[in-house]
């Protein structure tokens, strides 16, 4: 992609995946609050904020003036719904050039940076890739599938995340038509997992997950699990697929002919216990 494409692919996101975001399940609502567009979790219970489900801030606009006042709004909004925790995801070209240093000062974490990578899905369907020996695919439609794919993430990236097996399981239940998930098995072995979200209208899907156990790396799943996601998307007419890609994924990217349109930086406001 030549730069005046990449800066037209760039602004359909932010329109399309921050802005004029859908929620990610049916459980959850987004709605634009002034200059931020965030993602409330509804979980199950009396107080239906904290729990399962993600809460988020997907877009802003701010300046030196409002910024400080809108983050402490944030705050106070989720921590009085009961949230655990909140993402604000800051994207390299938001503003105030200094937010990070603004969500630091009100108590979010910085994950690691990301690269937000794009790649045009009918190019990507037509890779030339088979599965790797003694490798086949389990197409996710179940709660067994699901439970596949958290033992790979728990393997794969040593962390648990109930939030996203409930997002996929609510998918699954409400929205099947939204979700491409698939495990690689080595015989009965699950050794990675992706899924791919696709909302009804958007122009991107969004790849997710494709993490392999150690012993598995370097073999060219990760970029199988790419192509058949790739497939998906491009039967459905899907222009672009998008990927938060971490510093191991992005080489692989890279080759496979995705393009870069920024980076992406997870901050996390955890609440006290």
């Amino acid at each position: 992609m030549n730069a005046d494409e990449l800066a037209s692919v760039r602004a359909a996101y932010d329109r399309e995946m921050r802005r004029d975001a859908l929620p990610e399940t049916a459980d959850a609502r987004v709605e634009r609050v002034g200059a931020v567009v965030r993602q409330t979790a509804n979980a199950t219970g009396a107080e239906g904020g904290g729990g399962a489900g993600w809460n988020w801030v997907l877009w802003s606009d701010l300046d030196e003036e409002t910024a400080d006042a809108e983050i402490a709004a944030q705050v106070a909004y989720f921590a009085g719904r009961g949230a655990d925790e909140v993402e604000w995801k800051l994207y390299g070209h938001d503003r105030p050039a200094d937010l990070g240093d603004r969500l630091r000062a009100a108590g979010f974490v910085p994950e690691p940076a990301e690269t937000l990578m794009v790649g045009r899905a009918d190019e990507l369907a037509a890779l030339p890739v088979e599965p790797p020996e003694g490798i086949t695919l389990r197409v996710v439609t179940d709660e067994a599938g699901v439970d596949l794919m958290m033992d790979v993430h728990a393997k794969a990236f040593g962390t648990e995340r109930p939030a996203m097996r409930h997002q996929l399981l609510t998918l699954l239940r409400d929205e099947p038509e939204t979700l491409a998930a698939v495990v690689a098995m080595a015989g009965d072995t699950p050794v990675s997992a992706a899924r791919m979200e696709m909302r009804p209208g958007c122009s991107f899907a969004g790849l997710w997950g494709g993490g392999t156990l150690p012993q598995w790396r370097g073999r060219g799943i990760y970029r199988l699990l790419v192509a058949h996601r790739a497939r998906v998307a491009a039967a459905r007419s899907i222009r672009y697929l998008q990927v938060d890609a971490s510093a191991d994924s992005r080489p692989i990217l890279d080759r496979l002919g995705f393009a870069t349109l920024g980076t992406t930086v997870p901050y996390i406001w955890t609440a006290k216990p």
